[in-house]
Formats: structure tokens, sequence, C-alpha cells
């Protein structure tokens, strides 16, 4: 079948939570079938949520900042399995971060993706609510880091208490969530599990405070977020703590997201990052 070829027309530039921009590709293209065993890639989200057999729904997360509405997908198993909490980059909850939950489903985990600016939108509203991208954008870079933790930590201790959760929890995060991910590993310490997709590091006092595993993956063309790694790589060692970074070759910010993107680098990332983080998730959630 012939690949379609979708414009997305957006802005040309997003700032990521440390103010730094961040390319936003300008046209998606889209093949006419998908490796299941990997998440979606942005055109690829919404025709494969509609294909899904897994059960997925919205939930209301009251929080001290108000109530937090959450994607939760929930895998198809006999055992209780451990909580993933999916943390969106900049643009919000996204059809393809469901997406991404719904393939951690896949995985025999419970996902939930917390739209971490609800109630901050239009009317109250949350991503939905926003009239573009830049909104989204602009909504989220007004989170403070105190309310971003309160959030995470009530969706947290709301997941793990549902009748079908182990008691496990880790996060997964890309872009701004990537950053957000690593930071509430060293916020949270009843975290087992950490996943940073393309996130800045903590700062060195922050990173004394992880007691979580945390897997780094990182796109090889991404100068600015990468610098960020040999510096928390050489504190966690000598903090005798976990941290495993893995950078991909030729692979640019955002590759989960831009498969089709790079001239074939973010889909060969996509297929070696992929396992390796349900590998680290099933390990430490189990």
């Amino acid at each position: 079948m012939i690949a379609i070829f979708v414009l997305a027309v957006s802005s040309i530039l997003a700032q990521n939570h440390a103010g730094n921009a961040t390319p936003v590709p300008t046209a998606v293209a889209t093949p006419a079938a998908r490796d299941e065993s990997l998440p979606p890639s942005e055109g690829q989200a919404r025709s494969a949520l509609e294909k899904s057999t897994r059960h997925g729904e919205y939930a209301d997360v009251k929080t001290s900042s108000g109530s937090v509405r959450a994607w939760v997908v929930y895998p198809e198993r006999k055992d209780k399995a451990g909580v993933v909490i999916v943390i969106h980059e900049i643009y919000g909850l996204s059809d393809w971060i469901r997406g991404v939950a719904d393939q951690l489903a896949r995985e025999g985990f419970i996902a939930v993706a917390p739209d971490l600016i609800s109630g901050h939108g239009p009317g109250g509203g949350g991503t939905d609510s926003a009239g573009s991208r830049d909104d989204v954008v602009k909504l989220i870079r007004g989170l403070t880091a105190e309310e971003v933790t309160g959030r995470l930590n009530a969706v947290r201790d709301w997941a793990i208490k549902l009748p079908a959760a182990n008691g496990k929890s880790a996060t997964i995060g890309f872009c701004w969530g990537g950053g957000q991910s690593f930071d509430y590993a060293a916020a949270q310490a009843g975290l087992n599990a950490a996943v940073v997709y393309y996130g800045v590091s903590p700062t060195a006092a922050n990173l004394a405070k992880v007691k979580a595993a945390v897997l780094g993956l990182y796109g090889g063309d991404d100068a600015r977020v990468d610098a960020t790694i040999p510096p928390a790589e050489a504190e966690m060692k000598r903090l005798g703590k976990i941290y495993e970074p893995h950078i991909y070759e030729g692979a640019g910010h955002g590759f989960l997201r831009a498969q089709e993107d790079r001239d074939g680098a973010n889909a060969k990332a996509t297929k070696q990052a992929w396992p390796r983080t349900v590998a680290f998730l099933r390990d430490r959630l189990k």
C-alpha cells in the first residue's frame, strides 16, 4: 500500500521545560501499517487507539490543586500489574501519549497518563480545551515544579491502590515529561523506576535524592539534552545509584513520536529503545 503523507501545520518551535527550543516536524509520513510491538508514531496514534482491544477509560483524580483528568489503560492479564505513569510532552495529553499508554498496557502494565494542565485551560479544561498546540505549550510552561510533583503524587497514590495493581510504580516521560520523570524520581522515594526519553537531567542536589533505578534514552543528534548526560552519569555513579543512559546515533529529539523522520534513524532508535524500556520496567515492577 502507498504510504499516506499528512501535512501537519503547527508552529516550528516549542519550548521545553528548561526554556529551550524544540523543533516540531512540519511533515509527518504515515505508513499504511505499523509494527504492533512498538508504540505508534504520532501519525499512527489515532488509528492504533481505535483498533486497540484493551480497556481504556478516563478517570478524575483529586489533588490539592484540583482534579486531574487521566487516561488509564489496563492490561489483559490474570494477576496484578505494576503501574506506569506516563508523563506527557510539552504538547499535553495527546492521542500519541494515549497511544503510548495503550502500548504499555499491551506489555502488561497498568498505564496512567495524567493531563497535568487539567483545570488550567479555557473553562477549567485541560489539553482538549486549548485552542492550539502553542496554547498547550504556554499552559505547561505555567506549571510550577511543586504543582507537578503534587499532581504526580496524587496520581501515583490513586493508581497503586487500584484493585488490579501490585503496589509497584514507575514513571516514563518524553521531552518535557522526560525531565519531569527524572525529577520525580528525586521527589518520590517510593518510586521503583523511572524512564527518561530525551529529557534533561536534574541538578546534582536532586540526583542525591534519587532512589529509583533510572533508564535514559536519547537521540544522538540532540546536543542540548545530551550535554546533561555525562555529569548526571558521573554523579549517579559516584553516589552508587542506577542510571543507564543509551544514546542512539543519528536519531533526533522526539524520536519515539517522530519515527518516520531522519531517514530511518528515528525508526531504528525506536526499535532498539522500546524493547529495552519494556525489559527495564518488567524487571523493576514484577
